[in-house]
C-alpha cells in the first residue's frame, strides 16, 4: 500500500521499497481454531514453517495439520519471523502483545492482528516500531474503533491499517448466508453445533467423541456440587489416557461447570454463558491434559479448591465402550456409581454389621436397593458407603443415621 500510495503521488522510487521473503520464514500462529488453521494452511502452501500455540491444540492435531507446536507462547516469540493473531479477548490475553512480549520476540518480526484489538498493548507496538523492534504490524482491528483521526497509528510508516474489514468481499457475504442455512439445518437434522456465540465449533464426529465425556463431565459436576458443602475459588479439570487426544475439551469443562454450578440456581445458565458464570462466581478454571499413567484407558478428574485447601475431587471412566460412563473415585475412595440415580451416600467406622444394618432400615421405609459400593481406607479404619437406591430415602431415615456415632457426612445424592 504505501509503495501504491507513492505511485499515486506521482513517484517512481522503486528503492525506498524493500520487501522480504515469506519462504523459509517461520510463522508464529497465536490461537489455532478455525480462522488460525486455515491461515496456517495458506502459510504452508508458502514454504513457510508454522509453529502454532492453542492450549488445546493436541500434537497429534497439529502434526497433521502439519504444524509444530509450541509449548507456550514464549516459544512463539523467541522463534517466529511473522506473528499473526487469532484469540479472543480475556483477563489472560488482554494486552498480551505488550513491551514485555516484544523483547521477547526475534528483531525485525512482523505482526498481523484481524482479531481483537484489546490483544495489543498500542503505545507498547508504537514504542517497538519506533526501536524497530517490530518491523512492520498489519491491524484490521484496534482497541477503540472507529480508529481516532489523530490517532499516531495513522501515520507510522511501518502500519498498515483497514477499518476493520474481517469478512467484507462479495465471496465471503455470499459464503456467510449459505453458512448460516446450512448450520442451521445441520443442528436441525444431526443436532450438530457449529458457531455458536462463544461456544466452540465441533463437527460430527469431534461431538460424538465428546458427547460421552459431556455427560460424564456433568455428572462429576453434579456429585460434587451434593458433597462438597464450603464455597469454591478454583476448579482444576484433568484430561488423562485417551482423554488427552480429544480434539477439544472446551465442550466438556462446560459440562462440568454446568453441573457444578446448578446449585447456584443461576438464571438461563447454559453451555454459552456457564464459564463467565463461573467467573463472575470468582471461580478460576483450569484445564490440564496429563499424559502421566493413570489406572483407567479414559480419565476425567475434577478437583475442587478453595485457596490452597483441595476441598473436593471426583473421577470418572468408562468401562468397556462410551456407553458405559461411571464414577470411579470420590475423594480419594475408590468406588463405582453410575451417573444417573438416587443414592444414599455416608462415611462410617469400617466394622462388620454396617452393610445389614442400613440395609434392613431401607428394608423398613420400603426403599429398595440398586446397588452397593464400599470404599475404605484399610481394615477397621474409615469407609465411604454408596447405596443406590430405587427411591429417595425418608427424611426419618437419615435423621436415624445422623443419630449414631457411627456414620457421619450422611446425604442423599441425585444424579
Amino acid at each position: 500500500p504505501q509503495a501504491h500510495g507513492s505511485m499515486v503521488a506521482g513517484k517512481w522510487d522503486r528503492k525506498l521499497f524493500m520487501g522480504v521473503e515469506l519462504h523459509g520464514k517461520t510463522l508464529g500462529v497465536l490461537g489455532a481454531g478455525r480462522i488460525g488453521t486455515e491461515v496456517g494452511k495458506r502459510a504452508l502452501a508458502f514454504g513457510m514453517k508454522v509453529l502454532a500455540y492453542d492450549p488445546f491444540l493436541t500434537e497429534a492435531r497439529a502434526k497433521a495439520q502439519g504444524f509444530a507446536l509450541a509449548a507456550d507462547v514464549d516459544a512463539i516469540y523467541q522463534e517466529a519471523d511473522f506473528i499473526t493473531v487469532h484469540l479472543p479477548v480475556t483477563e489472560q490475553t488482554r494486552g498480551m502483545l505488550n513491551t514485555a512480549a516484544f523483547a521477547k520476540m526475534k528483531p525485525g518480526v512482523r505482526i498481523v492482528n484481524c482479531a481483537r484489538g484489546e490483544i495489543i498493548a498500542e503505545n507498547d507496538l508504537l514504542a517497538a516500531l519506533d526501536s524497530k523492534k517490530v518491523a512492520g504490524a498489519a491491524l484490521d482491528v484496534f482497541c477503540v474503533e472507529p480508529l481516532a483521526a489523530d490517532h499516531p497509528f495513522r501515520k507510522h510508516p511501518s502500519l498498515i491499517l483497514t477499518p476493520h474489514l474481517g469478512a467484507s468481499s462479495e465471496e465471503a457475504q455470499e459464503k456467510c448466508g449459505i453458512e448460516v442455512a446450512e448450520v442451521i439445518t445441520s443442528y436441525l437434522l444431526t443436532g450438530e453445533v457449529r458457531n455458536a456465540v462463544n461456544l466452540p465449533f465441533l463437527d460430527a464426529r469431534t461431538f460424538e467423541q465428546v458427547k460421552p465425556y459431556m455427560a460424564l463431565g456433568e455428572a462429576l459436576g453434579k456429585l460434587l456440587a451434593q458433597v462438597v458443602p464450603q464455597q469454591v475459588d478454583r476448579a482444576h479439570i484433568t484430561y488423562g489416557g485417551k482423554a488427552q487426544e480429544l480434539p477439544n475439551t472446551d465442550p466438556i469443562t462446560r459440562s462440568v461447570l454446568m453441573g457444578f454450578l446448578a446449585r447456584a440456581a443461576v438464571k438461563d445458565l447454559n453451555h454459552i454463558n456457564v464459564r463467565g458464570i463461573a467467573s463472575t462466581l470468582g471461580i478460576t478454571v483450569e484445564e490440564k491434559r496429563s499424559n502421566e499413567p493413570v489406572t483407567f484407558n479414559e480419565w476425567l478428574h475434577v478437583q475442587l479448591f478453595k485457596g490452597e485447601e483441595k476441598v473436593g475431587s471426583a473421577g470418572g471412566t468408562f468401562f468397556g465402550s462410551p456407553n458405559n460412563p461411571r464414577i470411579v473415585r470420590l475423594f480419594s475412595n475408590p468406588l463405582e456409581m453410575s451417573l444417573h440415580g438416587t443414592f444414599l451416600m455416608f462415611n462410617n467406622s469400617d466394622r462388620p454389621g454396617i452393610v445389614g444394618y442400613v440395609g434392613s432400615l431401607l428394608s423398613k421405609h420400603n426403599v429398595n436397593i440398586a446397588n452397593l459400593s464400599l470404599s475404605r481406607d484399610h481394615a477397621g479404619g474409615h469407609a465411604l458407603s454408596v447405596f443406590h437406591v430405587d427411591s429417595e430415602p425418608p427424611q426419618e431415615l437419615l435423621e436415624e443415621l445422623r443419630r449414631d456415632s457411627v456414620f457421619s457426612n450422611v446425604r442423599v445424592v441425585k444424579l
